[in-house]
């Protein structure tokens, strides 16, 4: 098991090298606007320009400015300047990242609670009124766009412009101050982030329970005069939870990379996904780059930890 970790770590700090080349190429070779132009300003003469770009060492070969921006990540955990804020990327990210992490956090307790108790639900009453009605709700909401779901649902429920002013709306967030003042500008996004999640959580689940129930050990246990209860949950559920772990540990590595980048910017969040959003829309590649690249190492972590997970919650994985 060790051996493998070791294995995994070395795989992922492989795969964290590869990623920073391609962004770097893309971000780079094929950039949509000059990085010295972006941070000298619009009434910039060509020579202040052509400092900036000596400064920020854009004169350089690619592969001395690539060596260079490596040495900085892995050495001094510095993802370079922001061209429009003229700060680190990396106090950019780490302002941002707590309300990211409100978000994850919230939706994924609400799409693991009602995802996993949907599909056990669905599977045990297999063709049943509850089961058709739980999988046409969950095909409904995963057919639906988050941003659609968040406009909808600022419509309807928002106190500021809702119909019904149940939550609180746009920009609540940045202007709570307490605990329970963030909880509660966070229960609409938490709902819709975790809708269309939740739904394809239930369908997995549901089929992957479906299968589990059908093996040898599970008739074995009921044999054996064990309640149906603790059959299902103790024995069924351990073995069918694993492609749900599979798709956590995908799931929240995106997210906190960025990938509520519809949520964030619909709710007006102050998040990662929505400095990504303000990084593209003013071509800011520097914090364009960061983000990318601190987001795939959440994803590699995260892939690592589900790795592990496996061994622990079903006795027929083991890693040699």
């Amino acid at each position: 098991m060790f051996r493998y970790i070791v294995r995994r770590i070395l795989w992922g700090i492989a795969m964290l090298f590869i990623v920073s080349a391609v962004i770097f190429l893309i971000f780079y070779i094929l950039p949509s606007a000059d990085p010295a132009v972006l941070r000298a300003g619009r009434n910039a003469g060509p020579q202040q320009i052509a400092a900036i770009r000596h400064v920020l060492g854009l004169d350089k070969p690619i592969y001395v400015q690539y060596l260079r921006y490596m040495r900085d990540v892995f050495l001094h955990f510095n993802f370079g300047y922001s061209y429009q804020y003229s700060v680190p990327v990396r106090q950019l990210i780490f302002n941002r990242l707590p309300a990211t992490i409100w978000l994850v956090i919230g939706a994924v307790i609400i799409w693991l609670g009602i995802g996993i108790s949907v599909g056990i639900i669905s599977a045990v009453r297999r063709r049943s009124f509850v089961d058709r009605a739980s999988m046409t709700t969950s095909l409904a909401f995963i057919s639906a766009p988050v941003f659609w779901l968040g406009l909808v649902s600022l419509y309807l429920f928002a106190k500021d412009i809702g119909r019904f002013k149940i939550f609180d709306g746009q920009g609540s967030f940045a202007g709570a101050s307490t605990v329970f003042e963030k909880a509660g500008a966070m229960l609409l996004p938490w709902l819709v982030l975790a809708a269309a999640t939740a739904a394809i959580y239930a369908r997995y689940m549901r089929a992957s329970m479906i299968d589990t129930m059908g093996e040898d050990y599970i008739r074995t246990a009921r044999a054996k005069g064990l309640p149906e209860r603790t059959v299902i949950l103790r024995h069924g559920l351990r073995s069918a939870i694993t492609p749900i772990v599979t798709l956590i540990g995908l799931d929240v590595g995106t997210l906190l990379a960025g990938n509520a980048i519809l949520t964030e910017t619909v709710f007006n969040i102050p998040g990662v996904g929505r400095l990504l959003y303000q990084a593209i829309s003013q071509s800011d590649l520097t914090t364009i780059q960061g983000i990318t690249l601190f987001g795939a190492f959440f994803i590699v972590f995260f892939n690592l930890v589900v790795d592990i997970a496996y061994a622990y919650l079903d006795p027929r994985v083991r890693y040699s």
